[in-house]
C-alpha cells in the first residue's frame, strides 16, 4: 500500500497526483513508502504527551507529599517547644510548617493559640513586677484579663500555661496575705484572709492558714473568757461558736464551750441551790486545797508572733477523782510587785483525771508593756469534782 507523503492518503502506484490534497506524487515509489513511515511517527505524539503529563503529575504529587511531610515534622517540633513553654520558637516552627503546606489548618489555628500564650506570658511577667511593687490588686486584675485570652483553647499546652497562671496568682495572693498580716489586721479581716489562704493549695499557704486560724482562736478564747468572767454566758457562747466556724477542732474553744455550758446551767439553777452548791464547793475546795488536788507546774509570760503578751502555764491533777472546769486566777505584776491586772482562765482539757496534766493560755491583746518588767503570779485555782 502506497501513501501520499504530504497528507497520508492512500494512493495507487500508477497515480500521478494525490486525489485528496492534489499535490504531485513522487515518481520514485520508495519515496511514497518512506514518507508513510515518516508520517506514522506523528501517531506517537499524543502518547508521548500523555506520558509527559502523567510524569509531570506524578512529580508534582511527590513534591506536594514531600512538602506535607516536612510540614508535619516542623509542626511536631513546634509542639515540643510548646511543652517547653518556648512560645516564640514554637510560633516560628508552626509558621514554617504553614509555608510548606498552605492548607495546614491545624498549624494556622495553633499559631493563634501561641499568639495568645505569648500575650499571657507577657502579662504574667508584668504581674510579677506589680507583685514586687506591692500592687496586688492591679496584678490580679491583669492576670484575670489575660486568662480570658485562653477561654477558647484546650489541650496539654493550654493546661500548662493555665497552670502557670494559677501558680502566679497563688504567689501574688500569698505575698499579699503575708504583707497584710504584718499590718496587724482586725479580726474581721483575719476571717476573710483565712478563706483566701485555705483556697491556695501550697505548703506556704498552709502555714499562713495555721497562723491566721491560731490568731482567730486566741482572740475568740480571750474575748469569750472575758464574757464568761462577767457571767455573760450567751455572749461568751456566741463568740466561741463564731470562732469554731474557723477552727472547729480547736481544743481551747471546745473546752471553753463546755465550761460555758456548765457554768450557765449552774447559774440558772435556783438561788438556794446555787448557794448550797457554793457553800459545798467552798468546803470541798478548802479540803482539796489542803490535800493539793491541783499542783501548779509552771506559769510564765511570753510574747507571741504578733507582739501580744500571753499568759500560759501547766497544772497537774493529784486528786483521786476526776475534776472538771478548772479555773486559774492569776495576777500580772511589775518587778516591784505592783499589780497590773488580774484575770481568770480556764484549763484545758475540760476534765482532768488523776495524774493528768492541764494547760492554760490567755492572750492579753490590750496589755502594752515591756515583758522584762512583768511577772505572773497564780493566786488561786478552782474546779468542780465529778
Amino acid at each position: 500500500m502506497f501513501h501520499c507523503p504530504y497528507c497520508g492518503t492512500d494512493v495507487k502506484e500508477d497515480e500521478q497526483y494525490c486525489i485528496h490534497c492534489g499535490k504531485k506524487l513522487p515518481k520514485d515509489i520508495k519515496n511514497r513508502i518512506y514518507n508513510r513511515k515518516k508520517f506514522n511517527k506523528f501517531w506517537y505524539m499524543p502518547l508521548i504527551s500523555a506520558v509527559i503529563i502523567a510524569a509531570s503529575t506524578g512529580i508534582f504529587h511527590l513534591i506536594l507529599e514531600n512538602e506535607s511531610i516536612e510540614a508535619k515534622e516542623l509542626y511536631s517540633q513546634g509542639e515540643q517547644k510548646l511543652q517547653e513553654r518556648n512560645y516564640q520558637q514554637a510560633k516560628e516552627l508552626f509558621s514554617e510548617a504553614l509555608d510548606h503546606n498552605h492548607n495546614f489548618s491545624i498549624a494556622e489555628n495553633t499559631i493563634e493559640f501561641v499568639n495568645a500564650a505569648i500575650e499571657v506570658q507577657k502579662a504574667l511577667d508584668q504581674a510579677k513586677q506589680l507583685q514586687e511593687d506591692k500592687k496586688f490588686q492591679e496584678a490580679t486584675s491583669l492576670i484575670n484579663n489575660a486568662s480570658s485570652l485562653l477561654k477558647n483553647y484546650e489541650g496539654s499546652a493550654a493546661d500548662l500555661i493555665i497552670s502557670d497562671i494559677g501558680e502566679v496568682k497563688n504567689n501574688i495572693k500569698i505575698t499579699e496575705l503575708k504583707y497584710t498580716l504584718n499590718q496587724k489586721p482586725k479580726i474581721e479581716d483575719l476571717k476573710v484572709m483565712l478563706w483566701e489562704a485555705e483556697a491556695i493549695n501550697s505548703q506556704e499557704a498552709d502555714t499562713i492558714t495555721d497562723n491566721i486560724r491560731n490568731q482567730i482562736v486566741d482572740y475568740s478564747f480571750s474575748r469569750a473568757s472575758e464574757q464568761l468572767n462577767q457571767k455573760q454566758f450567751n455572749d461568751a457562747q456566741i463568740i466561741v461558736e463564731d470562732g469554731k466556724k474557723y477552727a472547729p477542732q480547736s481544743e481551747k474553744l471546745l473546752s471553753l464551750e463546755t465550761t460555758i455550758t456548765k457554768e450557765k446551767s449552774a447559774f440558772e439553777t435556783a438561788q438556794q441551790q446555787r448557794i448550797e452548791q457554793a457553800i459545798n464547793s467552798a468546803q470541798e475546795e478548802q479540803n482539796v486545797n489542803e490535800n493539793d488536788a491541783i499542783k501548779l507546774k509552771s506559769a510564765d509570760l511570753e510574747i507571741d508572733d504578733q507582739g501580744n503578751i500571753v499568759a500560759k502555764g501547766q497544772v497537774e491533777s493529784v486528786a483521786t477523782v476526776p475534776i472538771s472546769s478548772v479555773v486559774v486566777e492569776y495576777s500580772i505584776l511589775t518587778n516591784k510587785d505592783t499589780e497590773v491586772l488580774s484575770n481568770e482562765v480556764v484549763i484545758f482539757p475540760e476534765t482532768l483525771y488523776p495524774d493528768e496534766n492541764g494547760r492554760f493560755e490567755f492572750t492579753h491583746f490590750d496589755l502594752k508593756r515591756d515583758l522584762k518588767e512583768l511577772d505572773i503570779e497564780v493566786n488561786k485555782i478552782t474546779w468542780y469534782t465529778e
